[in-house]
């Protein structure tokens, strides 16, 4: 008998037909003599509608009242889904997360797990109830309800199962795994049977939005075996571990696990800036004071040496106001400067553990991209990942012409 605790999102929740399909697919295990935590959101637009609501009324609501507010939508479908488990003979127990005793800090929308008291949900379990727990919010130490930001029935159902000590998370969504990169874009993109943690959170912090990158942080921090599954289609998903399980052979050749890419980029650069020590600061620290998340950085010498040019990227989203900032704060600061932005372009990573031991992979990726007429406007680099900044309209040109030469095309592999 095995513990797990299995997360549905709110497509696999989003209508009665679907409730009762989940109901059909916990039964199953349940019926194996598992033990079985549902964690569960709210149906697919219902946050959505309750947020339209609220800014109908008050265009800057209490973060308070949102997270009493939106809190609601994961007990409808908590509720919902233990009547079906109970109709179809399954003892179960719905939980919200102040119920199920998820302890956070008072961070209203945005809440961190501070503990979970897991005594009542054993005792529980233990009595052969199916619990389905409310996933994204929890209560502060003064009995208010707060809620874990986007994404937070994934960190919640991670955090349980780190709290219960279980055999496996189960993250059932609309896709069938994590893949080589976005099947949309190329039509040649696999399945990977397992990706390390490490490489999991890089895909996530590059754009891959098939997990929320702190339940995949809570999953290594607490060594909890993470696997992404499929809704709707029966399949063994893709299992996200602590560390790479090759055989000799696979160390022959540089692994690159998967391609990321995102359009959600915008780059800065301040010409003809002074080359002196704290320029960077002075340009960087208005910046994130205005609460603007900084990616990727480079700066150069001019030949004079006397003055540099200091590029950077942001969210496309804050595209106009850092410029706006940089017009109207820094360049008056710095005593002049020429600005260019640019939010026309993409970054497109390749993400592997196989990089810490082989060379030559940043030489073949050029190398690649020069022979598709790519030309790379930036570069940042990590233990595991190489990202480039390219024009956007040569992204999916460039994430197909890099899956084939890395040999993450489904014929390659299946030829393999």
């Amino acid at each position: 008998m095995a513990l797990y605790v299995q997360k549905f999102g709110g497509t696999s929740v989003g209508s009665v037909e679907r409730i009762k399909a989940v109901a059909e697919k916990v039964k199953g295990f349940r019926d194996q003599g598992h033990q079985v935590v549902v964690v569960v959101s709210a149906m697919s637009g219902e946050t959505n509608r309750l947020t339209d609501m609220a800014q109908a009324l008050n265009e800057d609501p209490a973060p308070r009242e949102m997270d009493m507010l939106l809190s609601t939508g994961e007990q409808v479908t908590i509720s919902l889904l233990a009547m079906a488990l109970q109709q179809i003979g399954v003892s179960a127990t719905s939980h919200t997360g102040a119920q199920v005793g998820i302890h956070t800090d008072n961070a209203y929308t945005k809440a961190r797990i501070q503990r979970i008291e897991t005594d009542d949900l054993r005792a529980d379990l233990e009595a052969g109830q199916v619990v389905v727990v409310a996933g994204f919010q929890g209560v502060d130490e003064d009995g208010n309800i707060t809620t874990l930001g986007r994404g937070g029935s994934d960190t919640t159902g991670v955090a349980l199962a780190a709290a219960l000590g279980a055999d496996e998370c189960q993250i059932y969504t609309d896709v069938d795994g994590v893949y080589t990169t976005d099947p949309r874009v190329c039509s040649r993109a696999q399945r990977l049977e397992s990706i390390t943690v490490e490489e999991m959170l890089e895909l996530a912090s590059l754009g891959s939005k098939v997990l929320q990158i702190r339940a995949v942080e809570f999953a290594g921090k607490y060594n909890v075996p993470l696997r992404v599954l499929s809704s709707f289609e029966d399949g063994p998903g893709t299992l996200i571990v602590a560390e790479a399980d090759q055989d000799e052979d696979a160390m022959e050749e540089p692994l690159i696990s998967g391609i990321a890419f995102t359009k959600n980029e915008a780059k800065l650069t301040l010409l003809n800036t002074p080359d002196v020590p704290g320029v960077a600061s002075r340009i960087l620290g208005p910046i994130a004071d205005a609460n603007i998340e900084v990616d990727m950085i480079v700066q150069n010498v001019a030949p004079a040496g006397d003055y540099t040019d200091f590029t950077f990227t942001v969210a496309k989203g804050d595209y106009k106001a850092t410029k706006k900032l940089l017009e109207e704060t820094v360049i008056p600061d710095l005593g002049g400067g020429e600005l260019r932005g640019d939010d026309n372009i993409a970054k497109v990573s390749l993400v592997g553990v196989g990089m810490r031991s082989h060379a030559g992979v940043a030489s073949k990726m050029f190398r690649v991209l020069a022979d598709e007429n790519v030309n790379i406007r930036m570069v940042s680099t990590s233990e595991i990942k190489i990202s480039v900044v390219i024009d956007e309209k040569h992204m999916e040109l460039a994430v197909n012409a890099l899956h084939k030469a890395f040999g993450l095309d489904k014929a390659d592999i299946e030829s393999e």
